[in-house]
């Protein structure tokens, strides 16, 4: 009689160099990455790699890169607290100035007018009045007062030692792009503007990329409340 064959083990997860490189490429460890860690390494592990690529490969600066990380979790449609307090601590840390993060915060305050532009086209559209290239035309027709109030906060000078132009587009393209408040005409509006003001398609590639990830903020959620009804394991 033929034995049956052994089965193959497959080798216990090396928990320890998986924390130790998620940490090298996200720079942060916490509790939810700790229950991931032990119910799903494997997932920590290619998190990691995903999350990390888009801020190690490419031509913007680490400064560039927390101003957008900033952005995306200061976001109206995100609003993810943990992460704005890692990037801006971050942020400041690498040399952004005060003046940067806040001029950041305005134009964060100004993505809730992509949402009033979308709206009022399509009532304009449904009111039987041609279509303006130009949203802020379609508000002055509807309401002269409020399209001149939006375009006073939307132009407002940033402070002194503000962003940089470069950055504003980066940071148009990052909220614009995120699946948070995703807005297709916003965002070829603004990566336009970018190529025109000469910055490469690779650095505009990279603002797109860097706000993917932050739907792990769901997972977080999931394995903390999982973590609250279940025992500690032992590690």
């Amino acid at each position: 009689m033929t034995p049956s064959p052994t089965p193959t083990q497959t080798p216990a997860p090396d928990r320890e160099a998986i924390r130790a490189d998620f940490i090298r490429q996200r720079g942060y460890w916490r509790p939810w990455t700790e229950t991931l860690l032990q119910e799903h390494p494997a997932l920590v592990q290619a998190y990691a790699r995903y999350a990390g690529h888009p801020a190690a490969h490419g031509p913007l600066s680490e400064r560039q890169i927390e101003l957008l990380y900033i952005a995306l979790d200061a976001s109206g449609s995100h609003l993810f607290e943990p992460g704005l307090r890692t990037h801006l601590a971050r942020a400041l840390a690498v040399g952004v100035r005060p003046a940067e993060v806040f001029e950041t915060l305005h134009l964060v305050a100004a993505q809730g007018l992509d949402g009033v532009t979308q709206g009022a086209a399509l009532l304009a559209e449904l009111c039987g009045q041609p279509p303006d290239d130009d949203p802020l035309l379609t508000l002055r027709r509807l309401d002269p007062a409020y399209a001149q109030a939006v375009q006073d906060f939307v132009a407002l000078p940033g402070p002194p030692e503000g962003l940089a132009p470069d950055d504003r587009h980066l940071i148009r393209v990052a909220l614009a792009a995120c699946f948070t408040a995703h807005h297709p005409g916003a965002l070829r509006h603004h990566l336009q503007q970018g190529l025109q003001a000469g910055l490469t398609p690779a650095a505009l590639l990279q603002a797109i990329q860097l706000g993917a990830h932050l739907a792990v903020h769901g997972t977080a959620l999931g394995a903390q409340v999982y973590a609250s009804l279940t025992p500690k394991k032992e590690t």
